[in-house]
Order: C-alpha cells, then structure tokens, then sequence
C-alpha cells in the first residue's frame, strides 16, 4: 500500500510539473513572454505574469480561469442512495505545483479573501505552497477564495486580527484593513484597532514562529503631498484629525510597530506602500475611482468626479501588485518600498479614457471634492527596481479591459438573477 502511494504521488508530481512546464514554455515559444500585438499606452501586451528568477512564472489566460467565466466551478451530483436527497460535491481543483517538504511554505494571508488578497493566494497556492487565509469577511468575499476551499493546501479561518491567534507559519502577508474610503470610515475605531492591535498580533505570531512578515502598508501615508512623486523617504502630510485619518494614521503606526519589532525583537519585516491598485474582484460598492467609473459607464449612468478635474492620480493592474508584494517578500530589503504605476492620469482624462474602453455615452459630471482628498499621487519606484528588480509591466489600458470585462459578467450575472454568484 505504501508503495502504491508512492508511485501515485510521484505520477501526480510528474504530471502537475510537465502541465506548469507546458503552459510557460507553450506560451513563450508561441508569443514570447510580451506580445508586442495589442500594446496599450506604449507597453506590450502581457501575456505571462511572475518572476523567471525564482521560477514563479504563471500564463496569464491560466489565472483568467479564476476570476473570468470561472471555470473552476463545483460539479453537483444528486447521490441516489441517500434518503434525504444529499446533493454530493464533486470539485475540479486548479493544478499546482508539486513542492518537497522542505520547499513548500506554510503561508499565512490575512485578509486572503479581499480584492487583493486573493490574487495573491491563486498565486501562492499555485506555486505548491500550504496557504491559510484569516479573515472576518467585513470587506472580503468567499466567492474569491472558493476555487480553492477543500484543497489539501488550502485552509480558510474566519477569525477577526485584533484577535490574538495561535499557529505555525513561516511567512505572513499581513493585508487585512478595509482599504476604501467608506469601507475604512464606516467604522473608524475598528479600522484603527485592525492597524494596530492586528499588527501587533501577527508581528507577536511572527516573533514567536520566527516566520517573516510583510505589511501591506499604504501610500496614503504621504497624506496629501507635498512632495511628488512620492520617495520613500519623505515623511508625508496628513490630517491626524480628518476623515482619513483612521487608515492613514492607522497605517502609520503599523509601520512603526513594524520597524520597532525589528529593531528590538530582531523580528524579520517587509513594508510595502501600495498605490492605487484595480482589477477584477474589486468590490462593487467599495467607492474606489476605477469601480466608479466603470459601472457607473456600463450602466450608462453619469460618471462622478470629486473636484475639478485635475487632482491626479496613478494606477497599476493587481497582477504588477502581486508580483511586487512576492519579490519583496522573497528579496533582501526590508523597506518601505513603493509599489505602484508611475503612469499618471487627472481624474477627467481617466473618466475620459474608461468612457471610450466601455463605448459609454455617460455624461461626465464634477461635484465638490471631499475633504482631505490627495490633490496628486504618483510613487517614485527606484528604490524598487533597485532592491526588489520589480516594475509594473501591464499598461493601464490592458488591466481596464480585463476589469471592465469582469464588472460586466457581474452585471450580466445580477441581470440573469443569478444571486448565488453574487453573494459574499
């Protein structure tokens, strides 16, 4: 019996690795790893997502099957034997990589089954590795993460951060916060406490299980600047009375306790500073300019900008994010390290832009700007390409069409009444 399972496990190994191996290596023969067909803003087309450095490598139509006509979905079967009707779950799960032991990580995510969160964790558990997401779902949605719910590698804990936890891990991508503006203000205490108290959490687990730890941490911490673009080594300007500034100040603070374990508990730290990040699982009611704008042009209702026009901003695809939040794991440098698109756009030339993706005839409309709303945003990444060799490879235009794809299945879904697929 022990030999069958050897041999079973090593054919799976075989045949998971020669699929990994098929779908990079078919992709980069055929089209190479950009295809210079298509190309947005100046940039190719990109086709293949990862780093080739550390063999991360993952074609960007296999994780289109996550998130895009969902392709992995359970297959129910009435089981006939049972009395009472039982519906049986039959699920085809994504394939991963088949890791050793002593390659695979037990990788802890909090807040794994948010917008970003999850594009993590398809790639985490694509590369082989054990993952646990911990989250309370206050922001985060199931539907994200169920693609992989009962997978041997997988496991999901709904469990709130300020909480303390007990676990074994060796590396922790701490994300947990509500991210938006009236998600992070609906309830500013607990959005302050999440920062806090849950930072402390994970850095005590970090400490204790001697595991790495990454804080995503935020741009908003340069508050509204006066410096641009933005260096890591500018110390920002914000409000510590406003509106923001429960996520701002909030995200402060996270940094400090992070440097602080490091310097006196010798606790081993990642800080990175997302700008602003879009793409599909974004939540539809978050308030974030990119869902704004996209289903208020899809709907064909008027598209809303806060100020006159000009306040700037800069935004990367959330597969760049990814890919910038794992080299900075994965590197030497601790940080803070910018993450984010240097491409900039006002907030009418991006109204402007997803008004022709979408074939909109919406009507742009200004209302007064909100209070202490950035008037620019644009990160300085040379300390990234420096440190983590990481920069943005998708144009602003490639991520807009696969998000406004995705926003549009959703609609076509609610208009089909189809709630299942859209319930948390």
């Amino acid at each position: 019996m022990h030999m069958r399972s050897v041999v079973f496990c090593s054919i799976w190994s075989i045949v998971a690795a020669s699929f990994f191996l098929f779908t990079i290596s078919d992709v980069t023969r055929v089209m190479g790893v950009v295809s210079n067909i298509g190309s947005t803003n100046g940039k190719p087309l990109v086709e293949v997502v990862g780093n080739p450095e550390v063999k991360n490598e993952f074609a960007l139509s296999e994780l289109h099957k996550l998130y895009l006509n969902r392709a992995h979905e359970e297959e129910h079967i009435f089981d006939k034997t049972n009395q009472h009707g039982t519906i049986a779950t039959k699920k085809q799960y994504p394939p991963v990589v088949q890791l050793s032991n002593n390659q695979r990580l037990r990788i802890l995510v909090t807040g794994g089954s948010g917008f970003v969160g999850s594009h993590l964790v398809d790639r985490l558990m694509l590369q082989g590795h054990e993952v646990t997401v911990m989250d309370n779902f206050f922001t985060g949605r199931r539907m994200n993460i169920e693609h992989w719910i009962g997978h041997p590698h997988f496991e999901l804990i709904r469990h709130d951060v300020i909480e303390e936890y007990m676990m074994e891990v060796d590396q922790i991508y701490h994300l947990a916060c509500p991210a938006s503006p009236p998600h992070y203000q609906y309830n500013p205490v607990k959005t302050i406490k999440t920062s806090v108290m849950g930072t402390i959490n994970m850095l005590g687990l970090a400490k204790r299980t001697r595991a790495r730890m990454l804080l995503a941490s935020t741009s908003e911490v340069y508050g509204d600047p006066d410096v641009h673009p933005q260096v890591e080594t500018y110390w920002g300007n914000v409000n510590p009375i406003g509106p923001r500034a429960c996520y701002d100040e909030g995200k402060r603070v996270a940094e400090t306790l992070m440097f602080n374990y490091h310097k006196q508990g010798d606790v081993d730290i990642r800080v990175a500073r997302i700008f602003n990040t879009f793409g599909p699982r974004m939540h539809e009611n978050d308030g974030r300019v990119v869902s704004n704008f996209i289903l208020q042009a899809l709907r064909g209702d008027d598209m809303t900008i806060y100020g006159d026009g000009t306040s700037t901003r800069s935004f990367q695809f959330v597969h760049d994010l990814v890919d910038g939040l794992m080299a900075l794991m994965n590197g030497d440098s601790i940080g803070p390290i910018n993450i984010g698109n240097p491409e900039e756009y006002t907030m009418e030339e991006f109204a402007i832009l997803i008004k022709r993706l979408t074939g909109s005839t919406s009507k742009i409309v200004k209302h007064p700007p909100t209070t202490d709303d950035p008037k620019k945003r644009k990160p300085d990444i040379s300390k990234a390409k420096r440190e983590i060799n990481w920069e943005p490879k998708f144009g602003v235009e490639q991520g807009l069409k696969e998000t406004i794809q995705y926003f549009q299945e959703r609609l076509d879904q609610l208009e089909k009444g189809d709630y299942a697929r859209l319930a948390p």
